[in-house]
Order: C-alpha cells, then sequence, then structure tokens
C-alpha cells in the first residue's frame, strides 16, 4: 500500500510538474544534418493550422517540447502551440529576426538584425539574458550583381538570413555581421571567445567532436576549437572581383562521417575533410548558387541550387550525382528536411516540394495563397522565371523592389521541420504552416 501511495504520488508531482523543453537547433542537430525521426508525409497535405505574424517568416521553425519556436520580421519571436497553431507567448526586439533559434535547457537563443544576440525562457519569454554584438549588417560590395550605380557599395538584397545557433558544452555559438563568430556561456550570456574573419558571418556554425564548422562572406570556410576559439585550418572557395556576385558562403554545412559538405556562392558544392581541411571533392553547378544547407544521410547528400532551380542526390563519397531533378524555376535556398524516403523543401515562388527519393520524383507540392494568386505575373508557362517582369532595371532599387514582388508569391525560405506526420515551415506572406 505504501509503494503504491509513494508511486502515486510522485506520477503525480511529475504530471503537475513543468515539462523543460528539449534540446533543439537549426537542421535537426548540432551537425546540421537535416534529419527528422517519426513518420513521412506521404500524400498532398491539408492545411493543419496556419499562425499569421506581422511580418515575413525567413526563420526556419524548430520544435521542442510541444511548442514551435520561430522568429519573424515583425520583430517578434514566437512560441506557438504545435498542436492547435495557438500562440503561448511572444518576445519582442527592435529589428527582424531571420534566424533560427535553438533551444536547450529550457532557455531559446535567437539573434536579430538589432544587433542583439538573446536568451528568453521557453516557458514564458521572459528575458534571461542579452548580449550586443558590434551591430549586424548584410554582405555589402561595388556593382553588386551587375547593378547601377557601379561604383555604390551596396548590401546585398539576397543575404536573408541571420546565423542561426548552435549549442555545445555549455555554449552558444553563432556568426555575426560584424564579421566574428562567438562563442557565450549559454548561462549567463558571458563571453568565451570571439573569431574574428574577413567580412560577414551569416552562416549557421555547426559542431562536432569539438570543432566549429562555418563558412564567412570572405570565401573562407573556417574549423575551430569549440572550447577555446583556436583556429584549426581554413579552406579557401572561389572569389569574384567584377560584380561580387559569385562569391561567399550563405551556406551552412553539414557534418557527417568526417566530412564537411557546404555549398558556395562560387556554385561549387564542397566536401572537406573535417580532421585535415583538404578538399575531398567539388561539385560544380555551372554558375548557380548553392545557398541551402545540405541534408546527409547514410552517404547521401542533399541539397537544392538557386537559379538553376535544381534538386541534387549525391554520393558523399565521391561527389557523383546519383539523381538530380530540374524544376526550371526560381531559386530553391529553403533547405531539405529528411525524413524516412522522402525530401521536404520549399521554393521562391511559394511552394513547397516533396520528393519520394525511392522512386525520384516529386510525390506531392503545396502552393501557398501567394503562390497561386501571383506565379502567373512572375513565372512563364514553361515554369522558368520571369526576369523581366519582376526586375525591370539594372538599378540597384529596382532589384531590391524586385526582390519584393518574388516575396508576393510567398516565397518559402524558411526550412521545414517534421515531425510525428505534421510539416512545419514559415513563408513570406508571413504565416507559418502546419501541413498534415
Amino acid at each position: 500500500m505504501r509503494r503504491w501511495i509513494v508511486g502515486s504520488l510522485l506520477a503525480w508531482m511529475l504530471a503537475g510538474s513543468p515539462v523543460f523543453a528539449q534540446e533543439a537547433m537549426f537542421r535537426g542537430n548540432a551537425e546540421h544534418t537535416g534529419v527528422y525521426a517519426g513518420a513521412a508525409v506521404t500524400q498532398s497535405p491539408q492545411v493543419k493550422w496556419k499562425f499569421h505574424t506581422g511580418g515575413q517568416v525567413f526563420s526556419s521553425p524548430v520544435l521542442s517540447g510541444g511548442t514551435l519556436y520561430v522568429g519573424s520580421s515583425d520583430h517578434f519571436l514566437y512560441a506557438l502551440d504545435a498542436a492547435s497553431g495557438a500562440a503561448k507567448w511572444k518576445f519582442k526586439t527592435e529589428s527582424r529576426i531571420t534566424s533560427s533559434p535553438a533551444v536547450s535547457g529550457g532557455v531559446v537563443f535567437f539573434e536579430s538584425y538589432d544587433g542583439n544576440f538573446y536568451a528568453v525562457n521557453a516557458a514564458d519569454g521572459t528575458l534571461k539574458w542579452k548580449f550586443a554584438t558590434g551591430g549586424e549588417r548584410r554582405f555589402a560590395a561595388k556593382h553588386i550583381h551587375g547593378s547601377l550605380p557601379a561604383a555604390e557599395t551596396m548590401p546585398d538584397p539576397f543575404d536573408f538570413y541571420l546565423s542561426s545557433p548552435a549549442v555545445w558544452n555549455g555554449a552558444v555559438y553563432f556568426g555575426s555581421g560584424d564579421t566574428n563568430i562567438y562563442a557565450l556561456d549559454a548561462a549567463s550570456g558571458k563571453l568565451k571567445w570571439k573569431f574574428k574573419t574577413g567580412d560577414v558571418v551569416h552562416a549557421s556554425p555547426a559542431i562536432a567532436d569539438g570543432v566549429l564548422y562555418v563558412g564567412s562572406w570572405d570565401s573562407y570556410f573556417y574549423a575551430l576549437d569549440a572550447a577555446s576559439g583556436a583556429e584549426k585550418w581554413r579552406f579557401k572557395t572561389g572569389e569574384d572581383h567584377e560584380i561580387s556576385n559569385q562569391v561567399g558562403i550563405q551556406s551552412s554545412a553539414a557534418v557527417a562521417d568526417g566530412v564537411i559538405y557546404f555549398g558556395c556562392r562560387d556554385s561549387m558544392f564542397y566536401a572537406v575533410d573535417a580532421a585535415t581541411g583538404k578538399q575531398r571533392w567539388a561539385f560544380s553547378n555551372k554558375g548557380s548558387w548553392v545557398i541551402a544547407s545540405p541534408a546527409v544521410r547514410d552517404g547521401k547528400v542533399y541539397f537544392g541550387t538557386s537559379d538553376s532551380g535544381k534538386f541534387y542526390e549525391i554520393d558523399g563519397k565521391t561527389g557523383a550525382p546519383i539523381f538530380s531533378l530540374d524544376f526550371k524555376t526560381w531559386p530553391m535556398f529553403s533547405s531539405s528536411a529528411l525524413v524516412g524516403d522522402w525530401a521536404y523543401f520549399g521554393s521562391h515562388i511559394g511552394k513547397l516540394y516533396a520528393i519520394d527519393l525511392k522512386t525520384q520524383k516529386v510525390g506531392w507540392a503545396f502552393e501557398t495563397p501567394g503562390a497561386a494568386a501571383n506565379a502567373a505575373a512572375y513565372v512563364k508557362a514553361d515554369g522558368s522565371p520571369n526576369y523581366d517582369g519582376v526586375f525591370s532595371d539594372f538599378f540597384y532599387d529596382d532589384m531590391v523592389s524586385g526582390v519584393q514582388k518574388m516575396m508576393a508569391m510567398g516565397t518559402i525560405l524558411s526550412s521545414p521541420v517534421v515531425s510525428d506526420g505534421v510539416i512545419y515551415f514559415g513563408s513570406a506572406d508571413g504565416n507559418v504552416y502546419a501541413l498534415k
């Protein structure tokens, strides 16, 4: 009887105790492999719920303890009930949040364009601490993308994302527009170390075996000791001295089987030895950027491309393509999520694609309302981009307004998260979607 009473009391106490959020971060883990457990969504889904924010949602959501955490360009970080989409709380910063949060130990970590890095309580959204960086900015160069006036330094309107943090061994790591990579004490926010690169760092650091891996817009990819910040090696990618279009690393790396995989704006996709920093292979995308972060599983690598609009499955050891799908459409910056035999990713034209990896075909596609309403103006009959309809001139201001025209299609820059047969992602239409 006594054992039953004690057991019942313990069960009651546990049931009434708060459930601390489970650890979660961009691309599913510190290695950023993009692999998720649970059931795949194999049939055309329905909208389970959608939640409207006040701004474009470029941030990729993370799911932890039944709560979905995601940032918005309306300056808020949101905590949403994963089952219903109801808002639990929201936390206001002074600018856009385009980084994806990380959750660890009941705390949510993220960065804002206001130049601060935040730690808030996962249960109620109260501030624990914030850390001021040297200030955020986008990558900038003269004559970028061939825009005029040629002598003017211009921020890149395609630099959409801020660095998403990784948490490891009591520290939180992220890159910044002030050109530094930071390591902060996760409990207090105190600086442990910072490492200066040659330009903006908006890629998200991956961590494996005590080493941090991240690329910079200075064209170098870095391996740093995660405990001390000491450089272990750096790897050089391509340069562009004419229009600063084909240079820099936006793609966040994935680490698997002793290899670092990442894309680059020099149109190459690289596999680099994690221990030595030596190139194992490089795959040419024939002039097209690779902004999406790769997903890696069982020796195979998956990623989408920019202007060429392709999706690849590549052999991780050799770099040989296993298969590719040509969408002949606007870029795909959204990173793939792997669940079972399926891959999911978003596109600039407001479609979320589901790829059946067994048949190597598109299984289904979900279209945002903006895609259905506005794609006809910006997509040709054969599915290829109508660049003339979007970018009316080579003047810089027209390029910026053209990017916003694309967003009217409900562009999906957010990378999906999949759990228990539900797909979560954000859109430039301001919505966070749950598909089932």
